[in-house]
């Protein structure tokens, strides 16, 4: 999540799988770009962006690690995409969030399938 938003803050392409997932990417990029505002070191990180991409990724992460409800807030729309993506033509979309310890997605299984 933090490198399509600081991709595409930096006015990069991002190349996602669905229009929910690229609405999402817009959605984050302009609340993240909102909390730069007025913070010049942020803005200067995204000025900087063509020349040292890093910095603007390690800006919005420091964002996101110093303010957990923030982080929160964009986990969930970030997720709500990931929910909301379709797959089209021949292809396929697995969704998982959360922690597991063990999980398996497939798409086509021809014969047995033994799990143990």
């Amino acid at each position: 999540m933090t490198v399509a938003i600081a991709t595409a803050l930096a006015g990069r392409a991002v190349e996602v799988a669905s229009e929910p997932v690229r609405t999402a990417v817009a959605e984050l990029s302009r609340r993240v770009r909102e909390r730069f505002r007025g913070h010049p070191s942020d803005e200067a990180a995204l000025a900087r962006a063509d020349e040292e991409p890093e910095v603007l990724q390690g800006t919005v992460q420091r964002i996101l690690d110093d303010d957990p409800d923030f982080r929160s807030e964009l986990q969930t729309l970030w997720n709500q995409a990931h929910t909301e993506a379709v797959a089209t033509e021949d292809g396929v979309v697995n969704i998982f969030n959360g922690h597991a310890d063990k999980m398996i997605q497939l798409r086509d299984v021809h014969g047995d399938l033994h799990i143990n």
